[in-house]
């Protein structure tokens, strides 16, 4: 009777360690998860959702999630880089499902890549291009491109003259609400996206009142700029307005 108790005893102390290893790693993988924050999480936000994050001058700086060829607006801003192959197609390029430049540039029937592939618009960094549509091709009645330079070159400062040269294009032509997309992303670029959007915000709202200024001294005539819609995929919806909010609350105080 002796030895059977000890063997029973022993076989019942090998599975309860065996039990409370397993235990202890069930509880070690629900503390890890329990602890992994939910802003890690990706979120993305809705085609089509828009938010004024700011107003400055008289000028609403709106969000707005969709892609250049899409939205209804007198001008639409898209940048591009100086060309490599397949550059916009292929990985890292966002996937063609949320690339905002591919999708432009089939509603132009392959126009941009063409005028970059050819050299015929280079890309050289803040050079430009004026784009009138045939009707029926996108929702805006202009485009405007502008070059990014170099992407091995690129920094986020670039963009607040990218910002700036975006404005002054959108007073010669009298508009007074313009689109604007980076379109750095969809170029393959891991860009700062709240870094960028504060960027351009700060271009535009510097430029716009050079003009003011320029306006109030009888030095220049302009149709008052009533909004800038700045473009965001569904994932960079929210960082990108904290970018805004940042550079609105730079002229605010």
């Amino acid at each position: 009777m002796n030895s059977i108790n000890v063997g029973h005893a022993r076989s019942f102390e090998r599975h309860g360690k065996k039990v409370l290893i397993i235990l202890a790693t069930v509880l070690l993988f629900s503390s890890v998860y329990a602890q992994t924050p939910v802003e890690n999480q990706v979120k993305t936000t809705a085609i089509g959702t828009s938010k004024v994050w700011g107003t400055v001058n008289g000028v609403a700086i709106e969000g707005l999630v969709q892609g250049p060829a899409a939205v209804v607006v007198p001008l639409q801003v898209a940048c591009v880089f100086e060309y490599t192959e397949g550059d916009i197609f292929n990985p890292p390029a966002l996937p063609a499902a949320l690339n905002g430049m591919v999708h432009l540039d089939e509603a132009l029937k392959g126009l941009i890549t063409e005028l970059r592939k050819s050299g015929k618009f280079a890309g050289h960094a803040l050079e430009t291009l004026l784009i009138t549509p045939p009707k029926g091709t996108t929702k805006a009645t202009q485009i405007l491109l502008i070059g990014l330079g170099d992407r091995s070159k690129f920094t986020p400062d670039l963009m607040t003259a990218v910002g700036s040269v975006a404005l002054r294009e959108a007073v010669r032509l009298g508009v007074s609400h313009f689109a604007f997309g980076s379109d750095i992303k969809d170029a393959g670029i891991d860009s700062p996206t709240a870094l960028v959007a504060s960027n351009v915000t700060k271009g535009i709202i510097a430029a716009y009142r050079t003009q003011l200024f320029l306006q109030g001294k009888k030095y220049a005539n302009g149709k008052p700029l009533t909004k800038v819609t700045l473009l965001a995929g569904p994932a960079f919806f929210n960082t990108a307005g904290e970018g805004i909010k940042e550079a609105v609350a730079t002229f605010s105080n």
